[in-house]
């Protein structure tokens, strides 16, 4: 039999050890801090603060990245902390100013989670750095020794960040990136090469290989991605675009995946091809890109201009490809079609690379900048500002439906309604009640309920190992002190390694130490600190009752329908704004934006929602797999409406032809597509049924075609280039309704759930 190997037993429920990184600082620091205010400078709340800042700063919070911005982030805490603990302090000594502080304070610090995971990963520090000076009671003279004593803990938080077992420079998801960049060109080279070579059977496991490494990159980068709590990006200009980044990957290697298989003996279209090739050299140029930071991108800007031509010749050449009929020899409708999707093909995929490429050049050029222009929050061309990122982040979720929204709701109302609890019931340790309440706050009133008896059960065997341990040592301080790192550092590692049950059960052995050490009480500390946890996880449970107590799950269905009611609205902006501009007798529209930025803030909702439902505890009743399947179909849609408006975006808007017939036909497309959507959207949201897609209407595309064949064989290239865009338009709408045979299945499972 096996040893048992306890680092690699760890390491298997600790992801790269970073449990045990932030409990072994701090059962370093804590103590120190502890022992320092408590025996060195003989201030019991100078003693206090120091120890709960850095038990806040260093045990709750492991922010990643360079050191440098590790350090910045971990400054910036402590500085937050300094105006959380003065402004707890000036409200502590009144119950209703105090209780509607918390609320304010809860509401701000967890709503403001949702523009970045920086503040998100140090919501419960924050919290903290509030709940500690607004349950203790004190004078306002005590503001000083409390400052000092966070004071003592932030000077020590940064030597410990940057010195003690330093956290490695992760970025798990930009290596899972340059992966799939490197498998996706690969395989649109060996696509390439297969074509080109005949379809030589001699190329055909090889190929056969890259398609296969190439799915196996993007699924492994989408897992990487899901398996983050928090969208895995601060403010930073270079953090947003790596999320745009992997949204954009994922449309490619769906793209690439769709593609139709290669029939034998079918012509060659060398000049899509080509857009293959030169894609694959853009992907590659990225993913080097990618793998430093801040390069020069001299080597991408040069494949994308190779990139740009490739498609320029494959959209010059389309109109030659349908072959423009001169009376009876016209070709038919479907011939039509068929002629040109392979130019369309290449249209999209240059797209879907150009857009990828150029995401990873704002990336570079954001880390290419100096420190003092990331100070004024100079942004490279082409990117909003921090504050516009956030301002349309935090708009997003000022919704019903945001599940971001009801948590920071449902967390003030309890985090308040523990403070007034406290105050009103008088208990000794009015801190431990809010702590209680907010440890086991969750997203509906189930889950809260079983994390309050978990928490129960935990806190309790605590306090018998402690009041056991106590009782055993005696008046014995200098044992206690001996023991304190250790039971700091199980109380880091538990929740991680082992339940959130035994973290509870290994704080409340930690507090029961800390207590004893300042004023030695025995085994009564922890007796009552089962009696506040007690009372703040029923605080908790009747929130959780009072506020959403159904959780994620119908928010999910909520979200899901309002990214595809928005996008297919957007898609049909994007087609209306495109045929108005073609065509000389309509009127003209401005571009979608205000139909883009809906979609793009439903899916930020969606994403959102789609974490707190992977968070939370018990059975998923709809298949993780299928919820992706939905996810991906709705990030689908909103991507198509991208293509089309950029394909538009192309046209000069002088085009003098009138195009009335072609452009009735795709918006009567539009709106049909747009309407199949929009009842998906109501069956998500009132468990209603929902037909089956739509069929490919033939005689559709023989009107379409029949309606631009005059600009198809038109001498000017203005007017040839302009049907061909109204023809790759009606290609981008049948995609979105091919989409529909894919999302069709798990939308009626997920509308009956």
């Amino acid at each position: 039999m096996r040893s048992l190997d306890p680092l690699r037993w760890l390491n298997q429920r600790d992801r790269d050890l970073a449990a045990l990184r932030r409990a072994g600082r701090a059962a370093i620091v804590m103590p120190a801090m502890f022992a320092l205010g408590e025996k060195v400078i003989v201030n019991p709340v100078i003693a206090t603060f120091a120890a709960f800042g850095s038990f806040a700063m260093l045990l709750l919070v492991d922010f990643t990245g360079p050191l440098r911005e590790r350090l910045q982030a971990q400054a910036a805490l402590a500085l937050a902390g300094f105006a959380l603990v003065s402004l707890g302090t000036l409200v502590c000594r009144s119950v209703w100013l105090s209780t509607a502080a918390m609320a304010l304070v809860a509401f701000v610090v967890i709503f403001a989670g949702v523009v970045s995971s920086v503040l998100a990963s140090a919501t419960f520090s924050l919290l903290l750095s509030f709940i500690l000076p607004v349950t203790l009671a004190g004078p306002l003279s005590s503001l000083p020794d409390r400052l000092e004593g966070w004071a003592l803990a932030a000077g020590a938080s940064l030597i410990a960040v940057g010195a003690l077992w330093p956290t490695p420079r992760r970025g798990p998801l930009r290596a899972a990136a340059t992966v799939a960049c490197r498998a996706l060109a690969t395989r649109l080279r060996a696509d390439a090469a297969y074509v080109l070579s005949g379809r030589d059977e001699a190329l055909a496991h090889e190929h056969e290989r890259a398609v296969e490494q190439a799915q196996e990159a993007v699924a492994s980068m989408h897992s990487v991605f899901l398996a983050t709590p928090y969208r895995p990006a601060s403010l930073s200009t270079a953090g947003r675009t790596i999320v745009r980044l992997v949204d954009e990957l994922n449309w490619l290697g769906a793209l690439v995946g769709q593609a139709a298989p290669y029939a034998s003996g079918a012509s060659v279209n060398r000049p899509a091809c080509a857009v293959k090739v030169a894609a694959a050299t853009a992907l590659d140029r990225g993913a080097d890109m990618l793998a430093i930071e801040g390069g020069d991108c001299a080597e991408l800007h040069a494949a994308i201009d190779e990139l740009g031509g490739a498609l320029a010749k494959v959209e010059s050449g389309a109109a030659i490809e349908v072959g423009a009929g001169d009376g009876a020899g016209e070709i038919g409708a479907g011939e039509a079609i068929s002629a040109l999707d392979p130019s369309f093909r290449a249209q999209e995929l240059g797209f879907a690379v150009t857009n990828i490429a150029r995401t990873i050049d704002l990336a570079a050029a954001a880390e290419r900048r100096s420190w003092p222009e990331r100070l004024l929050g100079r942004q490279p061309a082409g990117l909003s500002g921090p504050l516009g990122v956030a301002q349309r982040r935090a708009t997003a979720h000022v919704d019903r439906n945001s599940v971001w929204l009801h948590n920071s709701v449902r967390g003030a109302a309890g985090l308040a309604l523990a403070v007034l609890v406290a105050n009103e019931t008088g208990v000794q340790h009015s801190f431990w009640v809010v702590l209680g309440t907010l440890s086991v706050l969750r997203s509906n009133a189930l889950n809260t309920g079983q994390n309050a008896l978990r928490g129960l059960a935990g806190t309790t065997v605590g306090f018998i190992v402690a009041g056991g341990l106590v009782e055993a040592i005696g008046t014995n301080s200098t044992l206690l002190w001996l023991l304190l790192p250790f039971a700091i550092l199980l109380a880091g590692v538990a929740p991680a390694a082992i339940s959130f049950a035994a973290g509870q059960a290994a704080f409340t052995l930690t507090l029961v130490f800390l207590y004893n050490i300042i004023q030695p009480a025995g085994w009564k500390v922890g007796l009552l600190r089962v009696e506040d946890i007690a009372i703040g996880c029923g605080v908790s449970l009747l929130v959780g009752l009072l506020f959403w107590p159904r959780g994620a799950g119908p928010a999910l269905r909520r979200a899901l329908a309002d990214a595809y009611s928005e996008g297919a609205a957007y898609l049909a902006g994007a087609v209306d704004f495109g045929m108005r501009r073609c065509d000389a007798s309509a009127q003209r529209l401005a571009a979608p934006d205000e139909e883009a930025a809906r979609a793009a803030a439903a899916a930020r909702r969606l994403d959102d929602t789609f974490r707190t439902y992977l968070a939370e505890r018990g059975a998923k009743p709809l298949p993780l797999s299928e919820v992706a399947t939905l996810l991906s179909g709705a990030g689908g849609l909103r991507i198509a409406a991208d293509a089309v408006l950029d394909l538009w975006r192309r046209e000069d808007g002088a085009s003098r032809g009138d195009r009335a017939a072609a452009r009735a036909e795709l918006l009567r497309a539009s709106e049909v597509v747009n309407g199949w959507y929009d009842e998906l959207a109501a069956s998500l949201r009132d468990g209603g049924a929902l037909r089956d897609p739509l069929e490919r209407d033939a005689a559709a595309d023989g009107r379409l075609v029949a309606a631009v064949r005059n600009d198809l064989s038109a001498p000017d290239g203005e007017s040839t280039a302009t049907a061909v865009r109204m023809i790759w338009t009606g290609d981008h709408l049948d995609a979105a309704r091919r989409l529909q045979r894919i999302v069709i299945e798990p939308a009626r499972r997920a509308a009956q759930v």
